[in-house]
């Protein structure tokens, strides 16, 4: 069994292009994947959520051109 890669906030703007607040507003717009915890103090994205998410935009993208 591989684990899935889980990933901290400054991948998660690297690979979404987004700053910081956009995530978090995003987040509270119900428009971005919730982050699982990882600790008392640290939260993280699993991989297959934000690929998922990227899809969404890329289908709804296109459905506008």
């Amino acid at each position: 069994m591989t684990l899935e890669p889980i990933y901290r906030l400054p991948k998660v703007m690297e690979l979404t292009g987004l700053s910081r607040s956009s995530i978090y507003l995003a987040l509270s717009n119900g428009t971005f994947p919730k982050p699982i915890k990882l600790g008392q103090r640290s939260i993280g994205w699993p991989e297959s959520l934000l690929i998922q998410w990227k899809e969404e935009r890329e289908e709804k993208s296109n459905e506008n051109t």
